[in-house]
């Protein structure tokens, strides 16, 4: 039922720096990462609700417009090759992680509001998960699980960068190799939204 492409896409996607991601960072910074995991079920609840949400529509839609799945699906391609080229382009960029402290309400808002709940609902989870209900649970669930060791790292990241103790790593590393997995992804996710 879960797939290793449905495991690998969440993975890149929820790695990938973004809003959510950087506020996760940002909190490691500030409070370090005991504190800061008090945010990942505000995270959690903001992708569960954005994602449920935007995969509902989709499946009342999809009856009325059939080619509304590849479409998608062609969009979030695209969508993950901007992401891909926007992260090349930021990795030599300071990034400001010293932002006002984080709280779970904060986190939330832009958790649901992020973009990347569109591209999970419309086109890493399986077109079925908005019919069947025990996809949607399975796929959820799984998906649910990955979040949260990966908004752990995230807040360890943060941390980390505090520190400064692992050369390593750093934001032009993440930056770099995240881009080159996200541009892979988006080839991937091109040939199967063609050849379905």
């Amino acid at each position: 039922m879960i797939t290793w492409f449905f495991i690998g896409l969440v993975v890149t996607i929820l790695l990938t720096p973004g809003p959510t991601n950087t506020l996760l960072a940002s909190s490691g910074i500030q409070v370090g990462v005991r504190k800061s995991f008090r945010l990942i079920p505000a995270e959690a609840f903001g992708y569960l609700i954005s994602i449920s949400l935007w995969g509902c529509l989709i499946g009342k839609v999809t009856a009325q417009m059939p080619l509304l799945p590849m479409i998608l699906k062609l969009f979030s391609a695209a969508y993950i090759l901007y992401l891909a080229i926007r992260a090349w382009k930021m990795s030599n960029v300071t990034e400001d992680y010293n932002q006002v402290s984080i709280g779970p309400v904060h986190l939330f808002a832009a958790t649901l509001l992020n973009p990347k709940a569109l591209l999970f609902a419309s086109a890493i989870f399986p077109a079925i998960a908005w019919v069947d209900p025990r996809y949607y649970v399975a796929h959820m669930l799984a998906f649910l699980l990955m979040l949260i060791p990966i908004a752990f790292v995230w807040t360890v990241i943060g941390s980390v960068l505090n520190s400064n103790k692992i050369s390593w790593l750093n934001q032009s590393t993440l930056q770099k190799t995240a881009s080159l997995v996200l541009m892979c992804f988006s080839v991937l996710m091109s040939y199967t939204a063609l050849t379905a």
